[in-house]
């Protein structure tokens, strides 16, 4: 399958170049799309000065900052435009390790969606402390209950996408623009019957730069979560299975 993986940044200059660098050894056939948000320490300028850049590595240059949510979404329209067969989202500070790529695209060939697995067996967490754990632990484990998917790492935000899937889902029309964009497409795939396969991963701790995570995005993750339920208990139908022009030929 020509896979495209789409690698949201904002000021990410001090690790996207190995990011890229990694990416491209470890899974040598798929092309890679940053989509910077305007990000002022330099990120996309790293991102074009790379060797591979228009050829394997293309940037998708957003204004400002405007939510991670926004930025997959964009990203996946692109991919949608192109000529690819499978979608990757991975974050760019190597949390996410690109040396389980061939196992996620692996997966893709008994399954719709592949999930990078922090809580099956054969994944982890590394670097995390104690408190930063449990509130991992809880967020999952509350997304999972109340909205009833058979994920074990709802909230993972490094997955694989068949075109079908992520067409399917609607994922550019997702409502969501935090982190919680990850539990919304989970959720959307999980709904409609797609065949969700887990792979497990070590997740580890950035080691360079900032996150991203604020109590708002907490907040906007834990609102929604029952604002779906309640929609879904009340008969409105679950979003998704929206075709667009350009996704005729998938």
């Amino acid at each position: 399958m020509r896979t495209l993986v789409v690698v949201p940044t904002y000021d990410e200059a001090e690790g996207i170049r190995t990011l890229l660098d990694a990416v491209l050894r470890e899974a040598p056939a798929v092309d890679l799309l940053v989509v910077d948000d305007g990000s002022p320490d330099g990120t996309a300028g790293l991102v074009t000065g790379h060797p591979e850049f228009r050829h394997r590595v293309h940037l998708l240059s957003r204004p400002r900052k405007d939510g991670l949510g926004a930025a997959y979404r964009a990203g996946f329209r692109w991919a949608l435009a192109g000529p690819y067969d499978a979608v990757v989202q991975m974050d760019a500070d190597l949390s996410h390790p690109p040396q389980r790529l061939p196992a996620l695209l692996a997966a893709l060939a008994d399954a719709d969606v592949a999930v990078g697995s922090r809580y099956v067996r054969g994944g982890g967490v590394r670097d995390w402390p104690l408190g930063r754990r449990a509130i991992s632990r809880c967020g999952n484990l509350y997304a999972r209950l109340v909205l009833a998917v058979p994920v074990h790492d709802v909230t993972s935000g490094y997955k694989a996408f068949r075109r079908e899937a992520l067409v399917r889902i609607g994922a550019v029309d997702a409502e969501s623009d935090g982190y919680c964009f990850q539990i919304e497409t989970t959720w959307r795939a999980s709904r409609l019957g797609l065949r969700i396969a887990e792979v497990p991963i070590t997740f580890r701790d950035r080691t360079r730069g900032t996150s991203k995570m604020s109590g708002d995005i907490v907040r906007e993750a834990m609102l929604r979560v029952l604002r779906w339920r309640w929609r879904e208990i009340s008969g409105d139908r679950v979003p998704g299975a929206v075709r667009h022009h350009h996704d005729v030929a998938a």
